[in-house]
């Protein structure tokens, strides 16, 4: 699943505008010669998402490995909070030299359509390297008593807005795959949003929630039988839960797959852009990254920076349409 093919609300429309060049920042070519260029300084990479969750062991899986490799220290800043946008945001304001950079997820990609932003996501970053995709499915405590994706809409549709669910954020991709559900089929729930998984699954486990229509945070969970899962947002079955039907199956035509990566301010140089992006690709190649996106089934999403700069302008604009159609932002 590393390509960018979307269906229903969470699915960039195939005709739309060519990219948009929005001015400021601009695609970062690879520079004619081998970059020379090695942190000398410890570097901070901000985190949009809470501590102890999925982004959170990546990057600090990846920043120890970079870290080694140039003989320094790199520091994973939780910043947290405003739809898993405030880590991006605080790119306009470092200095363009490499020792700050940040984890953007594709929210920071819609949140200007929707709330007024001191930034522009074309504008005000550099580029870097993608990183991975969160897989999206519907989940449960294993006690609950809907036992698939069909009695969990049944009592939506009967009980409007009693069960409460939660996601990674308001206009997040989980958010918006539970109102294009609830434009799909007529059922009503209430949405608890959390800053990320860190938060969302201890409320699930806790009772607060009834369920949760997001990011694999919950894959270990259903490994020790706290969770159960009632579908994928996948395009296909998951492999590793192949007995899971797909949203798409169930008559729900969506699928959610988030990708993220690592960005800095704008007018970061190519040889500083190049040479973290050849440090932490390195670092993905460890032996010990897949395993550890298996642990949350979460799916590689390499893209250099000339192509993670393609993916977010095309975004950008394809977005607005869903958003629209989801009621967060206006034509």
């Amino acid at each position: 699943m590393t390509g960018i093919k979307r269906r229903g609300v969470l699915a960039a429309a195939i005709a739309a505008p060519a990219l948009v060049r929005s001015g400021g920042a601009q695609a970062q070519a690879a520079p004619s010669t081998p970059s020379t260029w090695k942190a000398d300084k410890p570097i901070t990479i901000y985190n949009p998402l809470p501590a102890g969750g999925v982004a959170d062991a990546h990057l600090r899986f990846l920043g120890e490995r970079v870290g080694r490799k140039w003989g320094t220290q790199v520091i994973v800043d939780i910043k947290a909070g405003a739809g898993a946008t405030l880590a991006a945001a605080q790119m306009p304001n470092v200095k363009p030299d490499g020792y700050t950079i940040a984890c953007m997820t594709i929210n920071s990609l819609r949140y200007p359509h929707y709330q007024q932003a001191a930034w522009h996501p074309l504008r005000d970053f550099s580029y870097i390297i993608g990183l991975s995709e969160f897989t999206f499915g519907v989940v449960v405590k294993a006690d609950s008593p809907y036992q698939t994706i069909q009695d969990l809409i049944a009592a939506g549709k009967r009980e409007p807005e009693k069960l409460n669910y939660g996601t990674s954020g308001v206009g997040g991709t989980g958010h918006l795959l539970m109102i294009e559900t609830e434009q799909a089929t007529g059922a009503r729930f209430t949405h608890i949003p959390y800053k990320g998984g860190a938060e969302w699954m201890p409320a699930l486990l806790g009772g607060h929630i009834q369920f949760v229509p997001d990011g694999a945070a919950w894959a270990p969970f259903v490994e020790n039988g706290q969770v159960r899962v009632l579908a994928m947002a996948t395009e296909k079955r998951f492999g590793k839960y192949p007995d899971k039907p797909t949203l798409i199956e169930s008559g729900i035509n969506a699928v959610a797959v988030s990708p993220y990566g690592l960005v800095g301010p704008k007018d970061l140089p190519p040889q500083v852009v190049w040479a973290l992006h050849d440090a932490f690709k390195e670092a993905m190649a460890d032996p010990g990254h897949q395993p550890l996106l298996d642990r949350f089934i979460q799916e590689p999403w390499y893209r250099n920076p000339t192509d993670y700069r393609a993916f977010a302008e095309k975004y950008y604009v394809d977005v607005k349409p869903m958003l629209i159609k989801a009621g967060l932002a206006k034509a």
